[in-house]
């Protein structure tokens, strides 16, 4: 578990991951051996898995976003939703409760790569039905922000 002083060093990596040990230091209030030992055992123990820029999807060529629910056939679930995780376009698969067996998140740049999409990827034997939202629009999207 994270106690307050792990709260506030993840805090000020999620404004900006590039900051200096030295300057997460100065804002939480702590020596900077403190911080850099927290960061470490963060890392080493998996609560920050990572470091990475966030694209504006819009502003790279990937204006459209889909949520997708799927029907998968008894005993390929696992199959399919590796297969389907390995195309560019998606970034997310998730096994989910309720009418649909998996809830997949993609992107896509234009229609005309949304039925690609749709017919090369969502269509594959093993799917028995698939339902496509076109999201209109984003209210909020923040893939780094938890409450901790």
């Amino acid at each position: 578990m994270l106690d307050n002083t792990d709260r506030l060093i993840v805090e000020v990596l999620e404004k900006d991951a590039r900051t200096s040990l030295r300057k997460i230091a100065e804002e939480v209030g702590v020596s900077l051996g403190t911080v850099s030992n927290r960061v470490k055992r963060m890392e080493e123990s998996g609560i920050i898995r990572n470091y990475r820029v966030i694209l504006d999807p819009d502003k790279v060529g990937w204006g459209l976003t889909v949520v997708i629910g799927l029907q998968i056939q008894k005993g390929r679930l696992i199959e399919l939703q590796e297969k389907i995780a390995m195309d560019r376009r998606v970034t997310g698969v998730y096994d989910v409760t309720g009418d649909f067996d998996s809830m997949i998140i993609a992107r896509a740049r234009d229609r005309s790569d949304l039925d690609d999409l749709t017919k090369n990827v969502l269509s594959m034997d093993g799917v028995s039905r698939s339902v496509t939202h076109l999201v209109l629009n984003t209210v909020k999207e923040d893939p780094v922000s938890f409450p901790l």
